[in-house]
């Protein structure tokens, strides 16, 4: 069997790209959020409550991203839990990723379906945005890595551009009102669950330490990175709310790209399928990835980290994730059952991810330093 060189390293890359990676992996969502979780004011409050929180996980990550076993790679895992709890913790890792990585392939593959190829099978598009994906990331983690310029560069304008909703003559300050939710059926746990598991994705930064440089300023990295986050998170709801209001903006399924088709330009006349197609670069990226993460956890399930990655495993791996995609579409993602297998499943796989795997990590560190 060939080997595969996709794992290899020529150089650690500096500080910036983890504020880069940081920020584009808790955005992830944000042109995907259903807003009948997020339809009333006093979220904005709650954004900024759970950014604390986010800014607190990643203290703790932070703490972790300094040790030794991290930088070993799977190695270095193996040594904190056992090679046995290690395994046991990939094949459940495995099923996290993916479904995160099939929630926001097949959440744009809807969109470019709904708003720019109504005509195309979306099995097609669902496929067409896995394998330029899959190319990206056969080209291994440190060009994956780097790509993450050409994809913050693609899309970062893009939450400037619902600036101009702030100051439009229909909004008004009053719609910002209640802060504080005068009843208790107008709390969502839902949308609390739903604005942290937005934040999610660093923990699996942890991946990338052996491509990263330390510097032991990884804590300013992350609180950069967390804080840009959540300043486009508030800029995109409050936009929402104004330009929709808390009554309309339940019955909207994408209310960020419905915005974007109220731009008039006299050069462009669909800014929203620009919009929507630059920000497949973002998608790709992401997507590439996850990928790598899954088949690095895949070998890591398998007991097989000390061999060299080959072509058959990789190409192994992709079918299976394509393979899940094109099920889950077409068994679930089209019927009744979309919200429960769809969006409230990756809600709780992504929170209870992020939640559990700083904080088991920094155990499991403490307690290696005491046993020492």
């Amino acid at each position: 069997m060939k080997s595969l060189q996709i794992f290899e390293k020529s150089q650690n890359k500096s500080g910036p790209y983890l504020i880069f990676l940081v920020n584009r992996i808790q955005v992830l969502f944000m042109p995907l959020i259903f807003q009948k979780y997020l339809i009333h004011p006093y979220m904005i409050v709650v954004i900024i409550v759970i950014g604390f929180v986010s800014q607190l996980n990643l203290y703790i990550l932070s703490k972790c991203w300094k040790s030794s076993y991290l930088t070993e790679g799977a190695e270095g895992i193996s040594k904190l839990f056992g090679k046995r709890m290690i395994r046991l913790y990939a094949f459940v890792g495995l099923f996290f990723i993916l479904i995160k990585m099939a929630i926001f392939t097949l959440g744009y593959s809807d969109i470019l379906h709904q708003y720019i190829f109504p005509s195309i099978n979306n099995n097609w598009l669902i496929s067409f945005i896995f394998l330029t994906s899959l190319y990206l990331a056969s080209k291994g983690m440190e060009k994956t890595i780097q790509f993450v310029v050409i994809a913050i560069i693609s899309t970062f304008w893009i939450i400037f551009i619902f600036v101009p909703f702030l100051y439009a003559p229909m909004s008004s300050i009053h719609d910002l009102y209640p802060l504080i939710p005068t009843d208790s059926s107008m709390f969502s746990w839902k949308g609390v669950l739903l604005i942290w598991s937005s934040l999610s994705g660093p923990e699996y930064l942890i991946f990338l330490k052996p491509w990263l440089k330390h510097d032991n300023r990884q804590f300013m990295y992350f609180t950069i990175g967390n804080l840009i986050s959540v300043l486009e998170y508030l800029l995109l709801f409050i936009v929402a709310i104004l330009f929709f209001g808390s009554n309309y903006l339940s019955k909207t399924l994408y209310p960020t790209i419905d915005m974007v088709k109220y731009f008039q330009s006299p050069v462009f006349e669909r800014i929203d399928i620009i919009v929507i197609s630059i920000y497949l670069f973002y998608i790709v990226f992401a997507l590439a990835l996850f990928l790598l993460f899954f088949y690095g956890l895949s070998r890591i399930a398998f007991a097989k980290w000390n061999l060299q990655p080959t072509r058959k495993g990789y190409l192994f791996c992709s079918a299976v994730i394509l393979s899940s995609f094109l099920i889950l579409y077409n068994f679930s993602w089209k019927s009744a059952y979309k919200d429960f297998l769809g969006l409230e499943l990756a809600i709780v796989l992504s929170s209870l991810s992020y939640l559990i795997i700083p904080i088991t990590l920094w155990i499991a560190i403490k307690r290696k330093k005491v046993v020492k």
